[in-house]
């Protein structure tokens, strides 16, 4: 499996799991410059959630979540700021979703990150 079925099946599992706890999904991979990619944009009651996924086959280089650098999570947050300027939303927050595969499916759901 290639890195982008690999995030594609990922962003999968985190949508059906979002959807689980109640999101309603407004927007998946969001692009607004090559560097700034949203993977889900959410809506939780009246909050609007912008989700990265980050999906591991395994946890033997550590896990997912791990892989979120400071400069990723820049990149996302100048996305995040279009968005919130087209939208005009007032009310966000930042989630970050991180799923193993194997050996058996993990998902770790992180509400309201800051790095």
């Amino acid at each position: 499996m290639n890195n982008r079925k690999l995030g594609d099946a990922g962003e999968d599992l985190a949508c059906r799991y979002l959807q689980k706890q109640g999101y309603e999904i407004l927007e998946r991979n969001k692009h607004y410059s090559r560097f700034c990619e949203i993977d889900i944009i959410a809506k939780q009651k009246d909050n609007i959630v912008f989700i990265e996924v980050k999906t591991r086959k395994t946890d033997s280089f550590g896990s997912p979540l791990e892989a979120i650098t400071s400069s990723k999570y820049a990149n996302i947050k100048k996305g995040i700021q279009f968005y919130l300027t087209e939208n005009n939303v007032k009310q966000y927050r930042i989630d970050v979703v991180g799923i193993t595969l194997k050996p058996e499916i993990k998902i770790e759901h992180l509400k309201n990150i800051q790095i």
